[in-house]
């Protein structure tokens, strides 16, 4: 199932509509990012984890990919598990999964100079709320699009850097629909 946690950042009210990376609830997938302004999509950097999920068959690929083609325009990656590389919170595999992460995102149509790849540890808070002490080689993510630039250290910063699609409230109404119960 879907599991929703709300919070507040300096900007914004945030609804994070947690979307489980098994296959078989890839249809509860699509019905909370169907709802998105923004996708986070956690890449697990431990060994084999990343590779698995990056794979021709990885839910990394299908959970971008359905991102994209729903019509969630903004991504940004946390690359998680940083305190499991090895060494722990090595630069060489964080830029081997962000080089491999962008080369896949831009074939499906992202833009990677507009995505903010942040290096993480969900686990330890490593780079979720204020900069780590353990990544001092890393000096930042960046992203540069149409409407501007934007930079920070931490994840919550990349959320708070979200521009807020329109909301064409004089066009027609659509919403997504999961199941359908004849009574």
């Amino acid at each position: 199932d879907i599991a929703l946690w709300k919070f507040e950042t300096a900007k914004y009210y945030v609804t994070i509509i947690d979307a489980p990376g098994h296959r078989d609830f890839i249809k509860n997938m699509i019905t909370g990012t169907s709802q998105a302004d923004c996708a986070v999509l956690i890449v697990a950097a431990g060994t084999g984890e990343f590779e698995a999920g990056i794979s021709k068959n990885g839910q990394t690929r299908e959970h971008a990919l359905l991102a994209f083609t729903l019509g969630v325009k903004q991504l940004i990656v946390g690359v998680n598990k940083m305190d499991s590389t090895e060494p722990p919170y090595s630069e060489t595999r964080y830029e081997e999964i962000k080089k491999e992460v962008s080369s896949y995102i831009k074939k499906i149509g992202y833009n990677p100079a507009a995505v903010a790849f942040v290096p993480i540890s969900g686990w330890h808070g490593d780079n979720m709320l204020e900069p780590s002490s353990k990544m001092p080689w890393f000096k930042g993510w960046n992203v540069d699009r149409k409407e501007g630039k934007a930079e920070g250290k931490c994840l919550i910063e990349a959320l708070d850097a979200i521009l807020p699609p329109s909301r064409p409230t004089d066009k027609a109404l659509r919403l997504p629909l999961q199941d359908i119960y004849k009574i």
